[in-house]
């Protein structure tokens, strides 16, 4: 599994708030049974909010995604089934979300 992969929530229950998730763990840790994952909801969801660097958004599919980074959580590596994409691309605005939520700054 690869840092900053997109995969698809096939949850009953959640997929329609949260249809996709991105992976954000580090490769090296691989061997774990669960990933560290942020979030995405669409990006008419959050309304007016303007929190850009903690929940920037981001193209996936042709389409606008709001990451939740301060919903990040860990899922089990099983559910994470088949690779979208790769969001390498957004690598920095990734981390600036998740420094954010962290440092503040």
């Amino acid at each position: 599994m690869a840092q900053f992969s997109v995969y698809k929530n096939n949850d009953e229950r959640s997929k329609d708030s949260y249809p996709y998730f991105v992976d954000v763990q580090n490769s090296l840790f691989s061997d774990l049974n669960s990933r560290l994952v942020i979030p995405f909801t669409r990006h008419q969801s959050l309304g007016k909010t303007d929190v850009e660097r903690l929940c920037p958004v981001i193209s996936i599919r042709g389409k606008n995604f709001v990451l939740l980074a301060h919903q990040m959580t860990s899922v089990p590596s099983a559910i994470l089934t088949k690779e979208e994409l790769s969001l390498e691309e957004y690598r920095y605005e990734i981390l600036d979300a998740i420094d954010m939520l962290i440092t503040g700054i």
